[in-house]
């Protein structure tokens, strides 16, 4: 397993098994979580992307004219892109808003598995936009990382 962070260049294979590691990162509130499902994939192939930066400046202004600010952005969607799955963690007592658009950007794609427990201040939209567009849903890590395997495993 791999681990490539934001603002780091994404340099992948063409057959690479990519994936892209979405959802609540509030500093101070979410948990680390895409440490803890890179540990749960540690003995697979994958290259995960992960846009939690280990040095993250607060102090940005969220402007299209901060260009610290505008690479964060773009490496995301560059990322979201690039990726063959995307799984998206919303963690209960965090707003998400980002990771709600990216939600909307991906929950009519066939490469996004939703983690959603109960708490999550929009779990009911988000299980409403799940059912309606066929989004793979979970409730927590264990079984996130469990359809991470099977999204990979060959059709017979």
């Amino acid at each position: 397993m791999q681990m490539i962070y934001s603002p780091e260049p994404i340099k992948i294979g063409e057959n690479e098994k990519t994936i892209f590691l979405a959802g609540s990162i509030e500093n101070g509130i979410a948990e680390d979580w895409q440490a803890a499902l890179a540990e749960k994939l540690q003995n697979t192939n994958f290259v995960l992307l992960n846009p939690r930066r280990k040095e993250w400046d607060a102090s940005w202004v969220q402007s299209i004219d901060n260009l610290p600010f505008v690479a964060q952005v773009n490496w995301e969607l560059e990322a979201l892109e690039r990726a063959n799955l995307v799984v998206m963690n919303f963690i209960p007592k965090t707003i998400s808003s980002i990771s709600l658009l990216e939600f909307g950007l991906y929950a009519r794609t066939s490469k996004l598995i939703v983690c959603c427990p109960e708490g999550y201040w929009k779990k009911g939209n988000v299980d409403v936009v799940c059912q309606r567009y066929g989004v793979k849903q979970v409730g927590n890590l264990d079984e996130l990382a469990h359809h991470v395997l099977l999204y990979f495993q060959p059709v017979a």
